[in-house]
């Protein structure tokens, strides 16, 4: 088997990340695949309920380099959603009944055409959801965001992995946590968070080790209580999301030796209620070259949506795309442990 530096280091390679996650698997080879559990309950092959949610990556560009990113994003990535894939995004969109544009990155915000675009989903009616990073609210170029989004009904999702200093700038980088209290305080003030103003501002918690995120309706009154007495600020919903074993966190489980126990406890922890409810049966990811996928997390390993459905944004059909089975992998163990986990937190 190769040595944990050799496969860390060839981490930037997905089919790599795979091989690595089912090689693992040797140790445990006696418990089952995630096919295995659908069949067990019924879901195999695994179909869409109807894509709801259109999600975006618009690029891996980021101002920020953080430990447990999936995407690997950071200052140094180029890869960049271009105005003819915004183009595509947008004619795609059209007659559809897709309520939701779901905005990643990244830091969605760089893209060059990022304002342009939510200027043109708004005027079409549809919800708009932004993942924001928040220090990137902090930065000049940036600073006038927080008034754009409120213009335009924009609900923010914001990253903030505890309401401490020291956990936050742990897992994000030093200095993290003040930018993240600046933004989140002037999305206050323009009402975002708070009650009957229509501005949704929500939290999303990744845990930092190799252990599955709590209640998240613990976690949420918890983070509302602290923010509130050390900082008086509001928000309206708190998502907690597992961290899936691929890109920065399966480099970290390779070198703190967690990666075989991690992958045990995601399987053991399988729940046919959260299997249930996986964002990839009500949503379609979208890479930032176009290319379509059934989830944010397959598009980091490069698995495409069946080629029957269509791969690539200019050949949109939202009908082949309902009709079509959802890839599946060892890693989508991850968004069915315990109470489940989807970019909308929980799914029990």
């Amino acid at each position: 088997m190769k040595s944990l530096h050799a496969e860390a280091h060839a981490l930037s390679k997905p089919e790599v990340q795979l091989d690595i996650i089912n090689s693992h698997n040797v140790a445990i080879s006696s418990l089952p695949k995630f096919e295995e559990k659908l069949n067990d309950i019924g879901l195999y092959p695994l179909k869409p309920t109807g894509v709801e949610i259109f999600q975006m990556n618009v690029g891996y560009m980021c101002n920020m380099t953080c430990k447990h990113c999936h995407v690997d994003a950071g200052p140094d990535r180029e890869e960049i959603m271009t105005k003819e894939t915004f183009e595509y995004c947008l004619e795609a969109l059209k007659g559809t009944d897709i309520h939701t544009v779901d905005l990643t990155g990244g830091a969605p915000e760089m893209n060059p055409h990022f304002r342009w675009f939510v200027e043109e989903v708004s005027k079409m009616g549809k919800h708009i959801i932004v993942r924001s990073n928040l220090t990137i609210l902090t930065t000049n170029k940036f600073n006038d965001l927080p008034e754009f989004f409120k213009k335009h009904g924009v609900e923010v999702t914001c990253s903030l992995p505890f309401y401490s200093k020291f956990r936050t700038d742990n897992q994000r980088g030093e200095g993290t946590y003040d930018k993240s209290i600046i933004a989140l305080k002037k999305l206050n003030d323009l009402g975002y968070g708070q009650k009957g103003s229509g501005l949704l501002l929500n939290l999303v918690y990744n845990p930092v080790g190799a252990f599955l995120p709590g209640d998240q309706e613990q976690l949420k009154q918890q983070f509302k209580k602290e923010l509130k007495r050390k900082h008086d600020i509001e928000f309206n919903d708190l998502y907690t999301i597992t961290n899936l074993p691929i890109s920065r966190f399966l480099n970290f489980l390779l070198m703190s030796g967690n990666l075989e126990e991690y992958m045990e406890k995601l399987i053991e922890s399988f729940n046919p209620a959260a299997a249930m409810g996986v964002m990839c049966r009500n949503t379609i990811s979208i890479g930032w070259d176009g290319r379509m996928y059934d989830c944010d997390f397959n598009q980091m390993l490069e698995m495409e949506v069946e080629e029957g459905a269509g791969q690539h944004i200019r050949d949109f059909d939202v009908e082949k795309l309902n009709n079509r089975s959802i890839r599946i992998d060892q890693h989508c163990f991850g968004c069915t442990a315990g109470a489940g986990s989807s970019c909308g937190g929980a799914t029990v």
